[in-house]
């Protein structure tokens, strides 16, 4: 059995101000964290968050920023498709009960309120990912795979104690950590046919793609989520889930981590991570633009391209195309 966790948490990418300088020197700590945020400091053109370059500059938003103003100079824009964890949706991705209209709709802000004026496409997409195993806190986890053919064989059942039962569960086993990982990018990939479905069923002035083919998406990786100690199984859950994305049609697909944070849950630069190894980086860890730009230098965790930066700023983080 491996299901110690690392830590939990749901909650949204973000840089502590306190940690910032930590992970400029080493990226030990988190900076997205379960989930991107957007970054403020100066959408657009300006330089926000302190930095005086002068470049335009987009923002990341999720779940923290439903229902408040997005920001309206943005080159581009990264939006979280979950809702903090890799098994919930971010309610404003796309019309919902809470936000029924799709100028409400992050999806709809990146797409239609960005300028494209970067490298960056105007629209990204990231996900909350996890590797929970088939028991967390003592009670099953409802979505982990009991089946399934993967790289790593197939995917078998097993009997757990509880504390007062036994149960039938998917094994924690590489094969069941990368079919989770694979379930939640198909889930991902729904959730946004979904949103851009409601979005264009309102007939908007631009209309929304709703494959996931249109745009880059992103790994969340960090340690304010769910892992097991096992790095292999993590890493076969990330493995899962870029196949996951690749078999919805994507065909960019990076990381967002530090290297302290991607080391700790698939254990880094030590062993070949297959799949991962190479692909592009989104990081954090600036405290400004300038910083932000500067870091476009940093060595990358995955041995990909540093191809986007992120900086702290509040409400809303801010992201420099490199």
């Amino acid at each position: 059995m491996r299901t110690q966790r690392i830590a939990v948490r749901a909650g949204r990418l973000f840089v502590p101000a306190v940690l910032a300088t930590v992970l400029l020197v080493g990226g030990a700590l988190p900076a997205l964290a379960a989930k991107p945020t957007g970054a403020g400091g100066g959408p657009g053109g300006g330089g926000g968050g302190g930095g005086s370059v002068s470049v335009p500059t987009g923002n990341d938003v999720s779940y923290p920023q439903c229902g408040s103003s997005l920001p309206s100079a943005s080159a581009f824009g990264i939006v979280g498709v979950d809702g903090g964890l890799a098994n919930d949706l971010n309610p404003c991705l796309g019309p919902s009960a809470s936000y029924p209209s799709y100028a409400q709709s992050e999806l709809y802000w990146a797409v239609a309120s960005t300028d494209g004026s970067t490298s960056q496409p105007k629209a990204s997409l990231y996900v909350n990912t996890a590797d929970p195993g088939n028991v967390d806190n003592g009670t099953v986890v409802a979505d982990w795979p009991t089946s399934g053919s993967t790289p790593y064989g197939s995917c078998a059942t097993t009997t757990v104690a509880l504390t007062t039962t036994t149960s039938v569960v998917g094994a924690n086993s590489d094969a069941c950590a990368w079919q989770y990982g694979y379930n939640m990018a198909a889930q991902d990939a729904s959730w946004l046919a979904a949103a851009a479905g409601a979005i264009d069923g309102q007939s908007p002035p631009v209309a929304v793609p709703a494959t996931a083919a249109s745009y880059p998406w992103w790994l969340d990786v960090e340690t304010a989520n769910t892992w097991q100690t096992d790095t292999t199984m993590n890493a076969a859950d990330l493995q899962g889930t870029l196949a996951g994305l690749q078999a919805a049609g994507a065909t960019t697909i990076g990381a967002y981590s530090t290297s302290s944070q991607w080391d700790t849950i698939t254990g880094g630069t030590a062993t070949s991570l297959g799949s991962l190894d190479g692909i592009p980086v989104w990081l954090p860890g600036a405290r400004s633009l300038s910083g932000a730009v500067s870091n476009c230098a940093q060595a990358s965790f995955t041995g990909g391209t540093v191809t986007v930066t992120q900086w702290f700023s509040h409400p809303v983080d801010g992201d420099y195309a490199c």
